[in-house]
């Protein structure tokens, strides 16, 4: 299994940068979790647009679905160009609330919605992908992501907060990719549905994760601070998100 980091930072992409987009290929299927500000021009990079497999959204906050719009735009020119066939819409995983969020992922013949939940369990080719809700605040799901698929796991916790249970959900993953939205400084007295980089790494060393990488990220932050920060994690490889990034598992 490949990631590549197509986008990480928030709320906004910096210059030249991108909001959440991670590519994952295994041998059979190339999958984009999530489609933030950005994200399709850093795809363009790697792969057309039209040989992506399947979309997974961990929720409808504008930093992770930015370029949804333009995605569905151009899957329906490459049908137009006959380099993607009509009758082969783009599936989007992505939870099934808020109802008017869900509404706009169906899309001509370019893409058709597929809700999810925290009990949904689904393959696509030979990865194998179960959920989690988050605690990312009290209204709609965010739903973060285990992926499985030739012998290796990869968790993508999307946002959270810690009130998330990751038991049995993150433990022993391969690869953690886990957000660190703060670093000490700015980190606020009281929770709000996310985490600082030094929660992520002692979230990740907690559940005997392989590998870390850290991401969701003010594109101010220098790497330096944000692998000091992560110095509780010392299972294995750890990684700030950066454009362009590839980790093999």
């Amino acid at each position: 299994m490949r990631v590549t980091v197509l986008g990480y930072q928030s709320p906004y992409p910096g210059p030249q940068g991108a909001t959440p987009g991670y590519l994952i290929e295994t041998d059979e299927v190339k999958l984009l979790l999530d489609c933030g500000s950005g994200v399709l021009s850093q795809l363009g990079v790697h792969l057309p647009v039209y040989e992506v497999d399947a979309l997974l959204l961990s929720h409808y906050h504008h930093d992770h679905v930015a370029d949804v719009g333009v995605l569905q735009y151009g899957l329906m020119v490459h049908q137009l160009f006959g380099q993607r066939p009509a009758d082969k819409p783009l599936p989007i995983y992505a939870p099934d609330k808020p109802e008017g969020q869900t509404k706009t992922l169906t899309y001509r013949d370019a893409t058709r919605f597929f809700p999810v939940h925290a009990e949904t369990s689904l393959s696509i080719g030979d990865a194998h992908i179960s959920f989690l809700r988050t605690d990312h605040g009290d209204g709609d799901p965010c739903y973060a992501m285990r992926l499985v698929a030739n012998g290796k796991t990869l968790v993508y916790g999307a946002d959270s907060g810690p009130g998330t249970n990751w038991s049995g959900f993150a433990d022993g993953a391969d690869l953690f990719i886990c957000e660190g939205t703060y670093l000490d400084h700015n980190l606020p007295s009281r929770p709000n549905g996310h985490l600082s980089v030094r929660q992520a790494a002692e979230l990740a060393q907690a559940h005997h994760c392989r590998s870390l990488l850290i991401t969701h990220l003010f594109h101010g932050y220098p790497e330096s601070d944000v692998l000091a920060q992560a110095e509780a994690f010392v299972a294995g490889p750890v990684y700030a998100a950066r454009i362009g990034l590839k980790i093999e598992l």
